[in-house]
């Protein structure tokens, strides 16, 4: 059980039998009347979001989340097929599911997958990922006034910005939590 004070982000609980990851969070102290947490919480498995306060002492039940490391197999309809690197399982998870998260997947790529109820819910990619530009526009020579950034295609389908000296072809480092540029690799 979590109590009050515990709230932070991106903990995980269990509300009405759903479970649910905090995504923001404010303590507020009035200067009457008792204190509260105003959370914002986002559904795990219907992507919906939830807003609710609650007064200090509260408790809030742990969400059941069983994360597991699987690696990414490939695509199948609108489903991507993830393997268990211990017993060789394999599960699907729906494009739904995934989010914007499957503009990060590769093939091999070792993941986190959230279960609930051993059923998939999620898929948590690692932080940073080279990927290749697909498509951008080229850039100009003595154009470096500032941090402008252009927009570019990556291998995957993701659509990003990058640098202007960022040009077709090249690998870049990408922060799966954001979407953005990190920096240039050489492969």
């Amino acid at each position: 059980m979590f109590d009050t004070s515990d709230i932070r982000k991106n903990i995980k609980v269990k509300i009405d039998g759903n479970p649910y990851v905090v995504v923001d969070f404010q303590f507020v102290k009035p200067g009457k009347g008792q204190s509260f947490t105003r959370v914002k919480m986002k559904n795990m498995i219907t992507g919906s979001v939830l807003e609710r306060t609650y007064k200090s002492g509260e408790r809030l039940e742990k969400a059941d989340i069983e994360e597991r490391q699987m690696t990414y197999l490939y695509p199948e309809g609108e489903y991507y097929v993830f393997m268990d690197s211990q017993n060789y399982d394999q599960v699907r998870v729906t494009a739904a599911q995934l989010g914007d998260n499957k503009f990060y997947l590769l093939d091999s790529l070792p993941v986190s997958v959230l279960f609930h109820d051993g059923n998939p819910i999620g898929v948590t990619p690692p932080i940073f990922i080279d990927l290749q530009v697909m498509e951008t526009e080229p850039g100009f020579k003595g154009d470096t006034s500032g941090n402008i950034q252009k927009p570019c295609l990556m291998n995957t389908g993701l659509k990003t910005t990058v640098p202007l000296f960022v040009n077709q072809g090249e690998w870049i480092k990408v922060d799966t939590r954001t979407g953005e540029y990190v920096e240039r690799v050489k492969k």
